[in-house]
């Protein structure tokens, strides 16, 4: 090296690595104990279900998921599913389908007209109650995917659809 060269200091000094550092640095140590409540949190319980019953359930939730991607999409009338909704979910069934029906130049529920029909490719469902079923639903779109959740209470001894969110 030149004697120039040494002369030159550099502009930042070698820190050393630490474990953490930051004040964004993440603790990567598995936890081995269940999460605390805090005072008054409700903690989740696991309600016994027949096996029969949980099936019933898991194919209600992926046939209803399966018809109502189709209606948003706009290959079927939401009247299909009046019957298992509540009102509120209906309508937002509806709006969802008349918008996607205006952006594609369609009109929703008259003919197939999604270029990838949407999948049913998983549901997840958790009896929060004897009565009442949360669901979750992967839905593919050829390459492309999409969640859905869906909430169903049994009334008059049939699920309803009382909730339905599209991610």
């Amino acid at each position: 090296m030149s004697a120039a060269h040494e002369l030159v200091v550099p502009l930042r000094v070698p820190v050393p690595v630490a474990a953490i550092q930051g004040t964004l640095a993440l603790d990567l140590q598995p936890r081995h104990d269940p999460p605390t409540l805090g005072h008054g949190a409700a903690r989740a319980a696991v309600v016994p279900i027949d096996v029969r019953v949980r099936r019933g359930a898991d194919d209600w939730a992926r046939r209803f998921a399966q018809a109502a991607v189709e209606i948003v999409g706009g290959d079927r009338p939401a009247a299909q599913l009046l019957r298992w909704t509540s009102r509120t979910v209906y309508e937002d069934l509806q709006r969802r389908a008349l918008l996607v029906g205006r952006a594609g130049g369609h009109t929703a529920g008259q003919a197939r007209v999604q270029p990838v029909r949407p999948r049913v490719r998983s549901v997840h469902t958790c009896f929060v109650d004897h009565s009442v079923v949360e669901a979750s639903v992967h839905v593919g779109y050829g390459e492309r995917s999409r969640a859905v959740a869906a909430r169903f209470e049994l009334r008059a001894g049939r699920w309803l659809c009382t909730a339905l969110e599209f991610a």
